[in-house]
This record gives C-alpha cells, sequence and structure tokens, in this order.
C-alpha cells in the first residue's frame, strides 16, 4: 500500500519487502519459473553453438580486403598461413566464394547494400558447407594460389563463443527478469512498454552473442542477418521509449496523439523494407538508422516538454540518459560509416555496435524504478560507455594518425580509462543529477537547527521543515497523513517521507513528504533517507536536551531562589530592624526590594516584557533618587512579549550595569533611558550627562566586559561614545532578537 501522494513503483512493490513477496502470492512462482526458463535458454543456446561446426582456424584482412590465413592448430593448414581463401566447399558440393566480408559479423551494420547483400550470402553458403560436412567432416578450400586443401570440421566449444559472449547473454537475461517482474507486478500500459523495450533489446543482445562466437561470421539464428527486422527492433524499442515518456511522469493531453504517429513508424520500415527487397529502395541502412535517430530526438522532446510542464526528476533523468543513448548511437554510426570500406570495418563495427547495446541495456536497468542502489551497474555503464568512445577514438587515431592497429587501439584504450578515472564522479553525479551535499554544510545547518530547537522547543517541526529544504531543495514539502516507521523513498525516487518524532516517542504522529530533489533536478535516494532519518534523531536528541537541561536549570534556579529568600533575605530583615540610622534602614530597605526583584525574575521561567519595563522603571527610580539624580524613561515595544530567563537576566544586568557607571564613575545628574523594540530589533539607549571622556581609551574590567559578554549572549552589539556637550552615550543594538509571544 502507497505511504503517501506517490505510489511505490512496480520493482519496489516486487522486490520491497517480505510482505511484498507475500502479497505476489502465485506471481512470485511464476517468477521463479520464468528465471529458470531464461536461465535454461541461455545454457541451451550456449550449448548449441559450442556444439555447432566451425574450422579451426584464425582469419584476418588482407591489404587488398581479402581473407588470409592467420594461423590454425591443423598441421595442413599452418603450411598455407598468410595465404588468401578464395573459395570454400564441402566434400562433393557446390563451391562458394570466400572473403573478407566473412568477417564482418553484424551485416545489419553493413552501410553498403551490395555489400550486405554479398556477406548474406557468403555466410549462407560458409553455413550450408559447414553443416554439410558436419562434425568431424572436412571442407574443402580453395587459395590465391590454387592451392587446394582439406580442413577438418570441429565443434566450436565454449571456448570457442568469444570473451562478449557472456556479458551480452547476462545482459540480455537481465532485461529478460526484469521484464517479467514488471508484467507479473504491475501490467499496466507504462510497465509494459517498459517490458517491451527490455525484450526487445534482450534479443538483439542474444543475436549478438551468438554472431559473435566462431572463427567466421556464420552461427546467426536464421534470419539474424536480415536488416529489416534487426534494425524493426530498434525502432519498435524507440517507439516504445516515447509512447512511454507521453504517458509517464504525467500523461500529456497529446499522448494518444504522439503514439499513433509513434508507432505508424513501424508499419512504415515495413513498406519501406518491401521496396528495398523488390529492388525499388536503395540505402536501406541509412533510412533505417535515421528513423532510429529521429525516435530518439523524439523521445528527448517529449521528456522535454513533460519536464517542463512538472519539473519531475525522473523526467530530467530521462532526458538525460536518452541523450546518452542518441548520442551513443550516433558515435556508432559514426564509427561504422568512416571504417566501412578500410580493414578495420569489421572489428570496429562489432566492438561499436557491441559497446552501444550494453550502453543501452544499461540504461533501461538504470531507471529510477529499478536501479536507485545499482551501483554495479552504474559503473557497468560507465565502462561501456567508455568503450564506446574508445572504439571511436581507435578508429580516428588509425585512420588520422597512420597508427598501426595495436598503437591506435592501446593509444585509444589508454586515453578513455585515463577521461574515465579523472571524471568518473563527474560522469556520475551528470547521469543521475546527483550532487553531493558536504559534511560542513550540512554539520553547519544541524548544528544552527539544534540550537534553535534548544531555544525554542515548540518549533521543532518548523525547524525541521526548513532543515529538509535547504539540505534536500524540494519543490514541494507538505505533511502527509500515512506515517511509516521510518524515513524512506517513494515514487521511484520521486519523493521522500520523513516521519517527525520528539522527545522519546517510537511512533510518529506526522509525517513530512518532500517531493523532487533540487527543484526537480534529481531523485532521491536511500543515502537521502539515511541522512534524514540523522537529521531527524539529532534534532530529537537536541529538543530532549534542551528540555533536561531546562529543567535542571529551572529546579536550580528555584532552589538559589529560595536560599536567597530564606537566608540572606532573613539576614537583611534583621539589619533593617536593627539599623543605628533611618538612611541605613532605609538602603537596606531597597536592598531587600532589589532581592525580591531578584529572587521573583529567578524563579519564573519567563516574564512579560511590560512587567519587565514596569520594574526596571522603578528600580532606576529608586536608584537614582538616592543619588540625587534624574531619569529619563522612554519605553516602546510594538507587542507585549515573554522573555525568557537568560533575556531576562542579561538585560536587567546590562542596565543596571550601565547606570552604576554613570552614578558611580560619571558622577551624572541626569540619565537618559531610551528602550524599543519593533519586530526583531531590539535597541537600547542610556545616556548621561556626568564626567566620562574617552570611552576609547577605557580598560574593560569585570562591569564593562561583563556587559559586552551579555550583550553578545543576546546576539547583538554594545557601542560607547562620548555625549554633547558632556557625558558618555552607551548603545545596545540586537537586530535578531528572538522574540516570543
Amino acid at each position: 500500500m502507497a505511504e503517501s501522494a506517490f505510489e511505490a513503483s512496480a520493482f519496489e512493490s516486487s522486490l520491497g519487502g517480505e510482505g511484498a513477496l507475500r502479497a505476489l502470492g502465485w506471481r512470485r512462482r511464476a517468477l521463479v519459473l520464468l528465471a529458470l526458463l531464461g536461465c535454461l535458454g541461455i545454457f541451451l543456446l550456449a550449448h548449441g553453438l559450442a556444439a555447432a561446426p566451425d574450422l579451426p582456424a584464425r582469419w584476418r584482412v588482407g591489404p587488398a580486403g581479402e581473407l588470409r590465413l592467420a594461423g590454425s592448430p591443423d598441421p595442413a593448414l599452418q603450411s598455407m598461413q598468410g595465404r588468401a581463401l578464395v573459395a570454400l566447399a564441402a566434400s562433393g558440393g557446390p563451391e562458394g566464394p570466400a572473403s573478407a566480408l566473412l568477417l564482418h559479423r553484424l551485416p545489419q551494420w553493413q552501410v553498403d547494400d551490395s555489400r550486405r547483400a554479398r556477406q548474406l550470402s557468403e555466410q549462407r553458403g560458409l553455413a550450408r558447407a559447414l553443416a554439410q560436412a558436419g562434425v568431424g567432416g572436412e571442407l574443402e578450400l580453395r587459395f590465391d594460389d590454387g592451392t587446394r586443401l582439406s580442413a577438418p570440421v570441429t565443434a566450436l566449444g565454449y571456448g570457442g563463443l568469444g570473451l562478449l559472449f557472456w556479458p551480452l547473454a547476462a545482459a540480455a537475461l537481465l532485461l529478460y527478469l526484469v521484464a517479467s517482474v514488471l508484467l507479473l507486478a504491475r501490467p499496466r500500459p507504462g510497465t509494459v512498454l517498459f517490458a517491451g523495450m527490455a525484450l526487445c533489446q534482450a534479443a538483439s543482445l542474444l543475436l549478438m552473442a551468438s554472431e559473435g562466437a566462431g572463427a567466421l561470421g556464420h552461427l546467426a539464428l536464421p534470419g539474424a542477418g536480415h536488416l529489416a527486422w534487426r534494425i524493426g527492433l530498434d525502432l519498435t524499442t524507440g517507439a516504445a521509449l516515447v509512447h512511454a515518456f507521453a504517458l509517464h511522469p504525467r500523461r500529456l493531453p497529446q499522448a494518444r496523439a504522439i503514439a499513433l504517429a509513434t508507432w505508424a513508424v513501424l508499419p512504415l520500415w515495413a513498406g519501406l523494407a518491401g521496396l528495398a527487397e523488390a529492388g525499388l529502395l536503395g540505402q536501406l541502412w541509412w533510412w533505417g538508422r535515421g528513423a532510429c535517430l529521429a525516435l530518439g530526438v523524439a523521445a528527448g522532446a517529449v521528456i522535454d516538454h513533460s519536464y517542463r510542464i512538472e519539473p519531475h526528476p525522473y523526467a530530467l533523468v530521462m532526458r538525460r540518459f536518452t541523450a546518452v543513448g542518441v548520442a551513443g548511437l550516433a558515435l556508432t554510426a559514426v564509427a561504422v560509416l568512416v571504417s566501412a570500406h578500410t580493414a578495420l570495418a569489421a572489428s570496429v563495427s562489432w566492438l561499436a555496435a557491441a559497446a552501444w547495446r550494453l550502453l543501452v541495456a544499461v540504461l533501461l536497468l538504470l531507471t529510477p524504478f529499478l536501479a536507485r542502489s545499482g551501483q554495479l551497474l552504474r559503473e557497468f555503464g560507465l565502462l561501456a560507455a567508455v568503450s564506446t568512445v574508445a572504439t571511436v577514438l581507435d578508429l580516428l587515431f588509425a585512420a588520422l594518425l597512420s597508427l598501426g592497429p595495436f598503437a591506435s587501439l592501446a593509444f585509444a584504450v589508454f586515453v578513455s580509462l585515463g577521461l574515465y578515472a579523472g571524471a568518473r564522479q563527474w560522469l556520475i553525479g551528470r547521469l543521475l543529477g546527483r550532487q553531493r551535499i558536504s559534511t560542513e554544510r550540512t554539520f553547519d545547518q544541524v548544528y544552527r537547527a539544534a540550537r534553535q530547537v534548544q531555544a525554542r522547543p515548540e518549533r521543532y517541526p518548523q525547524l525541521l521543515g526548513q532543515l529538509l529544504r535547504d539540505l534536500f531543495e524540494p519543490l514541494t514539502l507538505q505533511p502527509v497523513d500515512r506515517v511509516p516507521r521510518r524515513a524512506r523513498v517513494i515514487g521511484g525516487g520521486a519523493g521522500l517521507v520523513v516521519p517527525l518524532r520528539a522527545g522519546d516517542e517510537a511512533q510518529a504522529a506526522t509525517a513530512l513528504q518532500l517531493r523532487f530533489a533540487q527543484r526537480g533536478r534529481r531523485l532521491f535516494t536511500p543515502e537521502d533517507a539515511r541522512l534524514a532519518a540523522q537529521v531527524v534523531d539529532q534534532l530529537r536528541r537536541a529538543s530532549a536536551h534542551d528540555q533536561a537541561v531546562e529543567r535542571g536549570r529551572t529546579e536550580e534556579r528555584q532552589r538559589i531562589a529560595q536560599d536567597l529568600h530564606d537566608d540572606i533575605g532573613a539576614r537583611l530583615l534583621t539589619l533593617m530592624y536593627q539599623a543605628p540610622t533611618p538612611e541605613l534602614e532605609e538602603y537596606i530597605r531597597h536592598t531587600l526590594q532589589d532581592l525580591k526583584t531578584l529572587t521573583r525574575g529567578l524563579s519564573a521561567s519567563d516574564h512579560r516584557l511590560s512587567h519587565t519595563g514596569a520594574e526596571w522603571k522603578a528600580d532606576l527610580t529608586q536608584r537614582l533618587g538616592a543619588a540625587s539624580a534624574t531619569l529619563g524613561w522612554s519605553f516602546s515595544h510594538d507587542r507585549d512579549l515573554r522573555l525568557t530567563v537568560v533575556q531576562w537576566s542579561a538585560l536587567t544586568r546590562v542596565l543596571r550595569e550601565l547606570v552604576s557607571n554613570a552614578l558611580y564613575h560619571g558622577h551624572a545628574g541626569q540619565v537618559d533611558v531610551q528602550f524599543s523594540l519593533e519586530g526583531r530589533h531590539l535597541a537600547l539607549r542610556v545616556a548621561d550627562d556626568g564626567d566620562g571622556r574617552a570611552p576609547e581609551a577605557w580598560a574593560h574590567g569585570l562591569g564593562l566586559g561583563g556587559v559586552r559578554k551579555r550583550v553578545k549572549l543576546l546576539g547583538g552589539e554594545v557601542t560607547w561614545r562620548e555625549n554633547r556637550p558632556r557625558g558618555i552615550v552607551c548603545e545596545v543594538r540586537v537586530d535578531g532578537f528572538d522574540v516570543r509571544p
């Protein structure tokens, strides 16, 4: 069941946990059966290819484009090493031509129509001859010097499948399994389209794996080299991609029209293939690859339009993936075109096409629904992209710098791996739109939020929400009713749900839902969920610590206030009754009043600003009157607020210290106090007409040092200057005074 407005992906629903797997029921057993069938199919394909007949020889392209023998374990063939093969036949069968086109394993990447027809003809002739001879039989080979030899036909064996067979087959199996999971878990239009793309690419990968086996290109499945339906698989993938982008992440208003126009490409392609078969149309390869690139560009345009309507991070990631896939296809096409009539044509077409196929497979597996934790897949995708670049560089170095095959390949691999090692983190960040949150930035933000929570525990939800905004920059942040037990990513990375916990609550009552990280530029990841959980825990600890500390402070203040009242107050009261003069009795009486004010302030948790102002005025009036000085009083505030004990204590002591300095050091006869609080701006001005001069030369002892310390505790600044015509002015400014209603 979805835990927010976002729905979990099909992959999450099927693999997300024990409950999800139990909910699958029979589909889980069906998935196991399909997985076994897929593995069995790969094994049967490998076994069938390993048992196929083959010539035990290695071949290379000669300087004139001929097929030359590079080596063989057979003694009879070793004598013809370096000679060009002209024709071959089974014993008693018709002789067929043989050329370097047999080394071009991918007819669908053969640009020239006539060369493709010759290649297919030679490959079919070789396949018939090997089938007629069978394993243990012989083939008649004719070389360019007229020599005829009988070569034994042996089984290919698993060692002859080639190094790329297993990666290609594994990628095909993985795509097949992913398609099966999606179809079984949630057979909706979007998942059906994705499964169709995965199955088309899986079929292409298996065909390419079979084409890479053997010494010569003859082991592809029947009809596998036919250009029309091989490109048709890519066109089907492209059409499904455009259709899927019109439906997800949001259904576009023109989705139906886009789908009809996109799928119309397939019957149009079938018509073009029919015309080419009838000899009425040429350059079919150009038409096919052009259509694939056009569908890729169309997919990019559709997902870009979707992102402009709603900046969903999935749309942004898919736009990047589409650009990578189209760029890979364009690079592969360029490599094939440039090398079409060179000795490198066979190797370049094979390596470039294999790298691009693997890149497309990895991009499909890297979709946000499937690979938020797929670090291995990300690395594999980068290596596939690097392989594509290395192939193109190999071709360019060989063609432009006249390097040998080995030197150009080594140079290309060296440059590509250097680029990969130097730019790996940047590539991953650009591929997934991920920007790392620095440790310093995170610590600073959590520290500031924790301090604010300690000062204002009741603002914990607002402070946590603001901290999550600062860390992840979501497009929206809103409370939700369905609360998970822990922070978790939902909607394939489109959202993050964070439960709000305060104190020691085991289960949060509310949660915050964040949508579209970094203003829709990236997806949420499991690392983000862990970071959010740690932030919640730290703020909860800060709040709990503040409450415990505040309880301790309150108890200690009350104890001190009680001790002052019971002990010092009682002693002062006794002294007052025993005072020898009326002046001393009056002085002790005012001291008792100050003590009463102090103990009441210590025992109270907060103080009304209006009451505090009245107490300040009464206290200063009494003190100045005793010193035969007058008080000028101005007190204004935009609303009556509650001062914390720390604020009350700091302001009271600052004001008393400044007035005491004016009386006892400046011998002032007039002291003017102006206090104002507007919003969060607090201003306190104490001016006198005393004897003070040159405050910049004063030595700041305990009195002035205490004033500076208390003002700094409030987050403000204090300055002294000379008054005109005489005296000193002290100004206290706090621009960010923490106010409470």
